[in-house]
């Protein structure tokens, strides 16, 4: 978890925010529809800056987030009530 300071646009006070990463192993297979799909509806979540799996590791996803604002295990929950079998492998 990395610790950056950030100036709030909208009243130009410093706030921190703990940014965090984490890897989901997805146990199905997807296609690419269905990849975009899930990357645009957990990267919009609340909390989440990104979420995107690579070409060549189409099983594992890489989601960013905010520390303070989302739990890890919340982002993986989310993954399974789209009735996905998924698993937190890396923080």
């Amino acid at each position: 978890m990395t610790k950056q300071t950030t100036k709030s646009e909208r009243r130009g006070e410093e706030q921190d925010m703990y940014t965090g990463d984490i890897v989901i192993h997805i146990d199905e297979e997807l296609d690419t529809d269905r990849i975009h799909e899930l990357e645009r509806q957990i990267g919009v979540e609340h909390g989440v800056y990104s979420a995107c799996m690579h070409e060549k590791t189409r099983h594992l996803m890489v989601v960013d987030f905010d520390a303070t604002e989302v739990r890890p295990s919340r982002i993986v929950d989310s993954v399974r009530a789209r009735g996905l079998h998924a698993e937190m492998i890396g923080f």
